[in-house]
């Protein structure tokens, strides 16, 4: 079975996050959709919040499992059996920042790869920290985020 992460904090989750998710589990048998729960980052939602929406998202796909873990994403990779790392990429910014992590996480642990997929051009824009400041000054968000979920 090929097993792969696509890891985020998902605070709040976007359509552009929906569309990498979305391509990711054609490619793999299972695919976790995963809240790293990180202690030093100040979050907008809950990680209750951010997992019922996304549990909302993907709940027409059986091969996506919507979870929360602490720790390093590589560690949860190497006790779950997961070789593969799912990141979606924007702009070059973002393909620069995840090609460091992707060669730190291959130091960790030998096994594991690192697909970048490309969001699809209507959601090129779309970021949480955008969705979060439009949150902020009460504007509508609901062309940034799945249909299926309320903020």
């Amino acid at each position: 079975m090929k097993i792969a992460i696509f890891p985020g904090s998902f605070d709040p989750i976007t359509r552009g996050h929906e569309n990498i998710a979305l391509k990711a589990a054609t490619m793999f048998d299972t695919l976790y959709v995963a809240i790293g729960e990180n202690l030093e980052k100040k979050s907008m939602f809950s990680s209750n919040q951010r997992l019922t929406w996304l549990q909302k998202t993907f709940v027409n796909y059986p091969n996506i499992q919507c979870i929360t873990y602490t720790g390093l994403t590589i560690d949860f990779c190497k006790k779950n059996n997961i070789n593969f790392i799912i990141r979606g990429l924007r702009t070059t910014n973002d393909f620069e920042n995840e090609l460091a992590i992707a060669h730190a996480n291959k130091q960790l642990y030998p096994t594991i790869e690192t697909v970048f997929l490309i969001c699809d051009i209507p959601y090129l824009h779309i970021s949480s920290s955008i969705v979060r400041e439009i949150i902020k000054n009460k504007g509508n968000v609901r062309n940034f985020i799945p249909k299926r979920i309320e903020i």
